[in-house]
């Protein structure tokens, strides 16, 4: 059965300014829900999201999405310095590369390969490839010390990196012990970039010879070449992706193809929940063009490239972020939507006050990661009115991104919320024997949906752990108000301070 959205249409005793924000709220919702929307959900009969809701129509696992890409042709796609791809190169390099790592190599599907780079072009190449040739992609944190690195490739034990040159000397070790294949990506320019190929070169002269491939020695792309033909479910695995470990090691979560898959679509519901929510039909108008500051492995920047892949949009990439520099691609580019971390954000709307940029382009400033400060909105909206929409959401690693999100003239009426669910994510707010808790009443988040993960990797007791009846333990503490989740902080949090509600 399609899913309905259970919020009222006007909440109680909120004021006529909130009556004319949540009523138009939930009629977007129902008209992209509803039978026949293109956001209409059902639940999941069988497989690692049985019972869960999952979107009716729209690709079922990666290769699908990112097969659709290919229209898009010679529309830019992403952009660093002075090097671009249209989204015709891309799709060629990746299925290119695809091939090398399915016939080339002989890896099949299951296997696990790593992506670890910086923010550069061929990190989406590299990702994107994998999931052409149905394997799993491990993206690991580019700044992570050898030790770091050595822990989670002992963990996933992946048959071939996918690495820059500024990566190649952490990871060499584990290469030389483990006799993994290697396709390491120099050239592309950027600053620190001839001293990376310096640094892997040394490397490769040191004895990794054998098993090393440079990407820039394989043959040019065939334009017309398909990717491998290879069978990729939607219960098959997708990506592994290491959680933070502020408290211990980090623990692979597993994603499925049909949870990315999810986790693909959620952004692009989100877009249309705004245009529709602002009056505008969406898919009308140019595509986007969007400031990606978020590292590549962060599920933020996953939701970014997806919303971008989904209309043809283009990415502008930054190695390092600056907020001048950030200031001057959005004047280069005719940025029209920014995404990254707040504090990042707030140092942009500074510099543009300081130089009196009037970021004429920008459309969106929409940003993720960690909880926004309700200082960021307000701050948006004294000095650009409601020309520059705020966007906030929530979302973890093990939910694959935003799976929530406040945006326009909600998000100016409630800086503090975190919006509401995408149409596939339910909701729950639990005490602490698991019962359901009432509007109103502060418990710990729960969440089930189509983009979660399926576990952790090689880890029953924390999968077992975290996930209850098909439901995920958050481990932050919320409250639901009117359909709208809100103070979202870590229970841990409350706790260390003597257990003070802040709902």
């Amino acid at each position: 059965m399609p899913h309905s959205d259970p919020t009222p249409a006007v909440p109680p005793s909120s004021g006529p300014a909130a009556a004319k924000t949540e009523a138009p709220a939930a009629r977007v919702h129902a008209a992209l829900t509803g039978p026949g929307g293109p956001f209409a959900v059902v639940r999941e009969e069988d497989g690692p999201h049985a019972g869960s809701l999952v979107y009716a129509d729209g690709p079922r696992t990666l290769r699908e999405f990112v097969e659709t890409t290919w229209a898009f042709g010679d529309q830019p796609f992403l952009i660093a310095g002075d090097r671009s791809y249209s989204y015709g190169e891309f799709f060629a390099a990746a299925s290119a590369l695809a091939c090398r790592l399915s016939e080339g190599y002989g890896l099949r599907p299951g296997d696990r390969v790593v992506v670890a780079m910086g923010n550069r072009p061929e990190w989406q190449i590299a990702f994107w490839a994998a999931q052409l040739a149905g394997l799993v992609a491990v993206p690991l944190n580019a700044r992570w010390t050898e030790a770091e690195f050595t822990y989670a490739l002992d963990d996933c034990g992946p048959r071939a990196l996918l690495v820059d040159g500024e990566r190649m000397p952490p990871v060499a070790e584990w290469v030389r012990r483990s006799g993994a294949r290697v396709i390491v990506f120099g050239g592309g320019g950027g600053e620190g970039e001839d001293d990376g190929r310096r640094s892997a070169r040394e490397v490769r002269a040191g004895g990794l010879a054998e098993g090393v491939e440079w990407y820039e020695d394989l043959p040019a792309p065939d334009p017309f070449a398909a990717p491998p033909e290879v069978e990729i479910r939607p219960e098959d695995d997708a990506t592994i992706v290491y959680t933070p470990g502020t408290t211990g090691r980090p623990k692979g979560a597993v994603a499925t193809q049909l949870a990315q898959a999810g986790a693909a679509r959620n952004p692009r519901f989100q877009a249309a929940a705004s245009a529709l929510g602002r009056g505008v039909i969406p898919g009308q108008g140019p595509a986007p063009v969007t400031l990606l500051t978020f590292p590549f492995p962060h599920v933020a920047a996953f939701a970014g490239i997806c919303a971008a892949m989904s209309v043809g949009g283009a990415v502008v990439l930054m190695r390092e972020w600056d907020a001048e520099e950030a200031l001057r691609l959005i004047r280069e580019h005719h940025v029209t939507h920014y995404s990254g971390a707040p504090a990042s954000a707030l140092r942009l709307l500074a510099a543009a006050a300081r130089t009196g940029d009037g970021l004429e382009s920008l459309q969106v400033l929409d940003t993720g990661g960690v909880a926004a400060p309700r200082d960021l909105v307000v701050q948006l909206t004294a000095r650009y009115g409601e020309r520059i929409e705020p966007r906030n959401g929530y979302g973890l690693t093990e939910t694959g991104g935003g799976v929530m999100a406040d945006f326009g003239a909600e998000c100016r009426l409630h800086p503090g919320s975190v919006g509401r669910p995408t149409p596939s994510t339910e909701v729950r707010i639990a005490s602490p024997t698991g019962e359901a808790l009432p509007d109103g009443e502060a418990g710990e988040l729960w969440l089930r949906g189509q983009a979660l993960v399926r576990g952790y990797w090689q880890d029953e007791e924390a999968t077992a752990q975290a996930f209850t009846g098909g439901w995920f333990r958050t481990g932050d503490l919320a409250v639901v108000r009117e359909g709208r989740v809100d103070a979202v902080e870590r229970i841990k949090d409350v706790a260390a301070r003597g257990g003070e509600n802040v709902c």
